[in-house]
């Protein structure tokens, strides 16, 4: 074990090529595989059967449920949630026979997104800051912030306060308040920012 992750937790029956970054109070557990030159950031939880390619970025307190595969272009921002069983794909027209590696697609995932169980996200797209992505949704195109995503194609249900609590905009000044928060947010046609006073 390496000195940057001397105060990482991983699992015996886990596999962590080098060189690789994995940031303090991280914890990577059961059967997972981190790859060379990936980056992992502090406090983040792995969990069991996870795969991380090289040259994936994930930022800090990112929670990666089981059985999630995070390919080559996939970068996440901090907080963001994959939940269990989710897909990232990083080519759109794959075959056995041909090699496609150079045609890798970038996926970002903003900061404090959520995406939900066995979810599919279709690769070159960007997830906005705090979207939430329904159990089962497929992404084909970008997501903005505050989104609520369901469906296969995924389509726009509504949008979310940061804290994950469905918002309900007053649809004649396009204005909501968090009912459980208390955070303002104003939306103009598919832009919705948080109001700060």
């Amino acid at each position: 074990m390496s000195e940057n992750h001397l105060d990482v937790f991983i699992h015996e029956s886990s596999y962590v090529d080098e060189p690789c970054l994995i940031g303090a109070g991280t914890k990577i557990w059961h059967f997972c595989h981190i790859m060379k030159n990936s980056s992992i950031g502090e406090r983040c939880n792995i969990g069991q059967n996870v795969f991380i390619a090289s040259g994936v970025k994930i930022g800090t307190n990112v929670k990666i449920q089981n059985n999630v595969s995070l390919y080559t272009g996939v970068i996440l921002e901090d907080d963001v949630f994959c939940g269990p069983s989710m897909v990232f794909t990083n080519v759109v027209n794959p075959r056995s026979a041909v090699v496609r590696k150079d045609e890798y697609r970038e996926t970002l995932v903003k900061r404090g997104a959520s995406i939900g169980a066995n979810a599919t996200i279709v690769c070159g797209h960007t997830i906005g800051k705090y979207a939430f992505i329904g159990a089962g949704a497929v992404i084909t195109k970008d997501v903005p912030d505050y989104a609520l995503m369901v469906g296969n194609p995924a389509r726009l249900l509504g949008w979310m306060c940061e804290c994950g609590i469905k918002l309900n905009f007053n649809a004649a000044q396009a204005e909501a308040t968090c009912s459980a928060c208390n955070r303002h947010y104003h939306k103009q046609d598919l832009l919705v920012k948080e109001k700060t006073q």
